[in-house]
Parts: structure tokens; C-alpha cells; sequence
């Protein structure tokens, strides 16, 4: 009986800690985006017509990591860690 409510404790502890962890990501990630990219993608990631900037609301973490490693137009981003594009990513996935 100990053992089943101790898989249970645990699963939810790690539940909890998993979705703290990505809530920090979300709010650096919008930190981020406010410093580094709505001056071309606009405040809300709509993008920007005029300045030829496309829309990077509803794209998913995956494509928005993978535009910034390797857009020559993202060179500006080089200087952030592996975490601030993970965390910047998982910003912008939420947005829809």
C-alpha cells in the first residue's frame, strides 16, 4: 500500500516541478522576445508587412528553434544561450 502512494507523490511532485519549469521558460522567453524580436515581428508576433518580418504566432517550438539556428536574418540571435531560444520558443508556442 506505501509503495503505490509513494509512485503517486512522486509522479505529481515531478508533474509539478515540470510544469514550473516550463512557466519560467514562458516568461524569460517573453522577456526575450520583447528585447530581441517584437521590433520586427511586431508586439503581438504578427508579423510585420512592411518590413517583409512574417508572422511567428502559431508556429511550434520545434519550427522556432530551428528558423533561428539557422535564418542568416537571426545572426542577432547567436548571442543567446541554448536555453533563452528554448525558452523564447516555448514563449512563442503559446501563442496563437
Amino acid at each position: 500500500m506505501k509503495k503505490p502512494c509513494f509512485v503517486i507523490l512522486m509522479t505529481a511532485i515531478l508533474c509539478v516541478s515540470a510544469s514550473m519549469v516550463r512557466a519560467q521558460d514562458q516568461a524569460s522567453g517573453e522577456k526575450t522576445f520583447k528585447a530581441k524580436c517584437a521590433g520586427c515581428h511586431g508586439a503581438e508576433a504578427a508579423g510585420k508587412p512592411a518590413m517583409k518580418s512574417p508572422p511567428i504566432k502559431g508556429k511550434s517550438a520545434d519550427e522556432i528553434q530551428k528558423v533561428i539556428s539557422t535564418s542568416a536574418k537571426h545572426s542577432g540571435l547567436k548571442s543567446l544561450t541554448a536555453d533563452d531560444v528554448k525558452g523564447l520558443a516555448a514563449y512563442l508556442a503559446t501563442l496563437k
